[in-house]
């Protein structure tokens, strides 16, 4: 039999080609395997587990600005939704065999199925076996649940219960040699062939080198006789297109030939078919049109199981264990001092020597030949995080995942739209960041007002690179902040997004237009108007504007112009900070809080409890957003002065639910439109012992309910206090069950501190008029009796100089 060779054809073996060498996807033992048999071995030609469309692109990794991990991106043209990643770390065997070929001029190409059918088939690309040397990165968004996993198998016929700790005992943590790796490869940052001369082979070089394929191709073996695919029956496709692709490449090279795959493929690869045969697996596949590039990926996407992720939990770790180039456990624990350094806690070179000393001694104990992450893991607690896991977390999301973003370079082909996405980020300095930072913008100035532009068009376009967050020390309409993160998969949502135009901004202009005539709802319209006033799209503002007046021309249920009017009355703010003509917008949202006006009091007739509450809120909304709207020239004619009688009428009303009616009477009484003394009068009804308890509750729940500052109220208003007091105690027995989860939920949304001095008030009892407190705090029976002008005219001045206004012409005089 011809060495390197079984009855069933070509092996992994010592002698001759072509080279089957099995890995796990991302391992930095296999990467280094791999290395020291390439260079041993020297073939003539490079096959590597791929797309073969991708092959036009392999050259691309040799550009200097290449930066791993970065993925292949296949989508289909016609549908850019269906795609697949494969992604390559610094550490992956497909990387290095790719960088070897190209660094030696080395014919490097693709041989698995190609992407034309992979995205064409209905069912998704399954996920490798199990969590060993063949998990699929290449999977789409489903997960698939293998029937065997090889790796387990094979740890627990080794005696291991877990089979991650087997797989690094046996080949990450031991060198191409068969020793202990204390290193090996070259140092951060340096190329792979600088570890040893041009045309050096390891030492022991030929057999040695490649023995450890061979020790696995035949552990496959015996494992796929015993399972035979595996569960997986779409591999039997790819395993004969690759077997075609590896013809070919025979018929080329000779025998000269080495394949890069997962170790599960090795068997199904060495079988001696047919070509009929393969062909015949191949027939009648559908296929589709595609594109391919390469895009930046990340350690933290390596982490992930399912969908596009490589499944592996540590790449941090696996990406130093590949760059150390000696003395990998000691630089680990530097860098972990480093990291708890720069987070203000207190770690010592006495604590690297100690964590060092004890993580080598639990592989000791444990009988393992290289300290490993778990042992690492447990020295770094006990003696760098005193036993916490607080800080551990830190160590494992900066370090152990990692929080690296590849590059690509310009070169890659992409979508017209990507490139414009570029151009911008670059322009705006908004560099794409995997770790999520939060982004402050000042609208005045020009530089944050087209980041915010940008931003807010690409969540039109379903890019969310940036979610709005409340703002840190600003509620003003010329802040903004934003949380940034990029995910490689907004790549997809990228080319998804071309369909509407090449750049980012005909792109959203055409989908915000394509929506405006496509909504049903009214409040679907008014937020798109939101929208293309904050992205900045003015030729789609006349086809949202057109769409807009005529849903609210139809629509006349009162809930729907509720929801719609405070979208519109912010879009009027941010036109004002923008500079856009909001002429049309206005005259439709005056006419909408007119109708409001007219049709709301019927409205809040007649509501069942969840009715009422969704009612409530619609109310409070509208408020708000009439006070942006009321432009009312003279004294009387205004909105302002049409809402306040709507809420004069829901407040008075006795049909109108509880809910609704306190809210009103807060809403006034915090506007100064409602006396404190009617105030008072309208609680006292509300509370009086005719009203059933339930409805009384709910008119507190309105009144003093919610985020509305009610508990300040009732400390400083010791007149409703004593109301709600003398209510409360009034309760009957039978009855105070019911109201009571109500009520829980109106006081519990209080401070503590409010709670407690309410508690306080509440335990010392009413206060004779005119008396005085223990605490020397005179006694109130409610608010003052008006506004001291005296007072307020003092302060006028200063409040003038902190909202940078002018003085008026008496002041400057003074």
């Amino acid at each position: 039999m011809t060495p390197g060779r079984t009855a069933t054809g070509p092996v992994a073996g010592p002698a001759a080609g072509p080279w089957l060498l099995g890995v796990r996807h991302h391992g930095p033992g296999s990467a280094r395997a791999v290395l020291a048999a390439l260079r041993s071995a020297r073939p003539a030609a490079v096959l590597i587990e791929g797309p073969p469309e991708g092959d036009a692109l392999l050259p691309l990794a040799a550009d200097p600005r290449m930066r791993p991990p970065v993925a292949l991106l296949a989508h289909a043209v016609d549908d850019p939704g269906r795609a697949s990643f494969w992604p390559m770390a610094a550490f992956s065997p497909e990387w290095v065999a790719i960088r070897w070929a190209l660094d030696h001029d080395v014919p490097v190409r693709f041989v698995d199925l190609p992407a034309a059918h992979s995205l064409a088939l209905k069912e998704p690309v399954p996920e490798e076996p199990g969590e060993g040397p063949e998990r699929a990165e290449h999977a789409q968004e489903e997960e698939v649940t293998p029937v065997v996993d090889p790796i387990r198998v094979l740890a627990e016929t080794a005696g291991y219960d877990d089979p991650e700790r087997w797989w690094e005992d046996v080949v990450e943590h031991r060198s191409p040699t068969g020793e202990r790796d204390d290193g090996g490869m070259p140092p951060e940052g340096a190329a792979p062939e600088e570890a040893a001369p041009e045309g050096a082979a390891p030492e022991g070089a030929p057999a040695v080198a490649l023995a450890p394929f061979v020790a696995l191709a035949e552990a496959m073996s015996a494992l796929r006789e015993a399972y035979g695919d595996g569960g997986q029956p779409r591999d039997a496709v790819r395993e004969a297109y690759m077997r075609i692709q590896l013809r070919t490449a025979r018929k080329e090279f000779g025998d000269d030939v080495a394949v890069v795959c997962g170790a599960w493929h090795v068997p199904a690869l060495a079988a001696r078919t047919t070509l009929a045969a393969d062909r015949a697996l191949l027939k009648g596949l559908p296929k589709v049109r595609t594109d391919l590039t390469w895009v930046p990926w990340t350690h933290r996407r390596l982490a992930r199981r399912s969908g596009y992720g490589a499944g592996i939990d540590s790449p941090g770790w696996y990406g130093h264990l590949f760059e150390a180039a000696d003395r990998p456990i000691e630089r680990w624990m530097t860098k972990v001092a480093g990291l708890l350094r720069g987070e203000d806690r207190f770690v010592s070179t006495a604590h690297v020597i100690e964590a060092v000393r004890l993580a080598e001694t639990l592989a000791a104990l444990r009988g393992r030949p290289l300290a490993g992450l778990g042992e690492t893991t447990d020295a770094v607690r006990a003696v760098m995080c005193e036993g916490s896991d607080v800080p551990l977390t830190l160590v494992r999301d900066r370090l152990i995942v990692g929080e690296s973003l590849g590059e690509v370079p310009d070169t890659a082909p992409a979508v017209p739209l990507q490139r414009d996405l570029t151009r911008s980020q670059r322009t705006l300095r908004l560099k794409p960041e995997a770790s999520e930072r939060e982004l402050d913008l000042d609208l005045r100035k020009e530089t944050d007002a087209a980041r915010s532009r940008l931003l807010h068009r690409l969540r039109l376009l379903d890019i969310g690179w940036g979610d709005r967050v409340a703002g840190r020390g600003s509620t003003g309409t010329f802040r903004e902040s934003w949380r940034l993160s990029w995910e490689p998969e907004l790549h997809i949502r990228v080319a998804e997004a071309g369909v509407w135009g090449t750049t980012v901004l005909t792109a959203a202009t055409a989908k915000a237009a394509s929506q405006a005539v496509a909504a049903t709802a009214l409040a679907e319209v008014t937020a798109l108007a939101e929208h293309c006033l904050l992205a900045g799209l003015p030729d789609a503002l006349p086809v949202v504007m057109k769409a807009l007046a005529d849903r609210a021309a139809l629509d006349a249920d009162v809930g729907h112009l509720a929801d719609a009017l405070p979208a519109l009355a912010r879009s009027l703010r941010y036109g004002d900070v923008r500079s856009t003509d909001t002429a049309a917008l206005t005259e439709v949202a005056a006419g909408l809080a007119e109708r409001i006006c007219v049709g709301l009091p019927p409205a809040c007739t007649g509501l069942d409890p969840d009715g009422a509450e969704t009612l409530r809120g619609q109310v409070e909304a509208v408020h708000g957003a009439i006070g942006l709207l009321d432009t009312g020239a003279e004294p009387g004619t205004g909105l302002r002065e049409r809402w306040d009688a709507v809420l004069h009428k829901l407040a008075a009303r006795d049909t109108v639910a509880g809910v609704i009616r306190g809210r009103a009477a807060r809403l006034l009484l915090d506007e100064g439109r409602l006396p404190e003394d009617e105030a008072a009068r309208l609680m006292g009804l509300a509370l009086s012992p005719g009203t059933p308890p339930a409805d009384a509750a709910a008119w507190i729940e309105g009144f003093v309910g919610g985020t509305s500052g009610g508990g300040m109220l009732l400390v400083h208003d010791e007149r409703l206090l004593g109301l709600v007091d003398a209510w409360l105690t009034g309760v009957p027995a039978d009855r105070f069950t019911d109201v009571l989860p109500l009520l829980r939920r109106t006081f519990s949304a209080y401070e503590p501190g409010v709670r407690r001095t309410l508690g306080e008030l509440v335990r010392r009892g009413p206060v004779p008029e005119g008396a005085r407190r223990d605490d020397a705090a005179p006694a109130t029976g409610g608010f003052g009796p008006g506004l001291d002008r005296a007072r307020a005219d003092a302060v006028e001045p200063v409040l003038r100089l902190l909202l940078g206004r002018p003085p008026e012409p008496a002041e400057a005089a003074v």
